[in-house]
């Protein structure tokens, strides 16, 4: 959960459980929480080589928080990272390290993550949507982003026309020592969204379309 700071015991139990050998950590903690949990694996001498770390939430931002060294190697899995090597990456990071200066913002704390990302994508999808629709009414705004698509940051973005989510790559990313990632993965291609998985909800559906039936079970359930 979010602002959760003790962690001494969650990670007494993850540095027995690595003990044992060829064993990985797979964390779902969100935000800020991950800064004194990242701080207890050091404390606990807890490394990418003895017991590595995949996260899900944990980003550049809180980086600037933590002595990175001892993190070095951990990896997390986003679908941005400042470090992509892009035109309008560049370009989005370039402006927003000027906004920074203006405001008198420390460079260390003015970096860019996933989360930052995809607020100023929806914001550009948004305008672009209103811009074809020729109005801000919701129900025509709505009509107007199925299918959507732009660039971003990560390349290419397009808003599903049927659930409404968006396609985008995802890529998996090492920690390196000044608090930034190196790609060590990606997918070939955007990927399409599915917001329910058919493992946990097979047969189950979602489509926001005009005339669609919203999240529905396929198998008549």
């Amino acid at each position: 959960s979010f602002h959760h700071q003790d962690y001494q015991t969650i990670v007494g139990k993850i540095k027995s459980f690595c003990a044992g050998g060829d064993a990985a950590v797979i964390n779902t903690i969100n935000g800020d929480s991950n800064v004194p949990f990242f701080k207890e694996l050091a404390n606990l001498g807890i490394t990418a080589d003895n017991c590595p770390v995949i996260s899900f939430s944990f980003a550049e931002v809180e980086l600037q928080m933590l002595d990175v060294k001892p993190l070095a190697g951990h990896l997390a899995s986003w679908n941005y990272y400042m470090s992509l090597k892009n035109p309008h990456n560049f370009k989005w990071i370039k402006a927003y390290q000027a906004w920074c200066q203006k405001k008198g913002i420390p460079d260390k704390q003015c970096v860019t993550d996933d989360p930052m990302m995809h607020a100023y994508t929806h914001v550009k999808l948004w305008a672009k949507a209103v811009e074809k629709a020729g109005s801000t009414e919701v129900d025509k705004v709505l009509q107007a982003l199925e299918g959507l698509e732009i660039n971003s940051p990560v390349g290419k973005y397009m808003v599903d026309d049927k659930n409404h989510h968006t396609w985008k790559p995802v890529y998996i990313g090492k920690i390196r020592e000044d608090g930034q990632f190196d790609i060590v993965w990606k997918t070939k291609d955007w990927v399409r969204s599915q917001p329910w998985s058919e493992l946990t909800y097979p047969g189950r559906a979602c489509d926001w379309s005009a005339d669609g039936k919203g999240t529905y079970d396929t198998m008549g359930a």
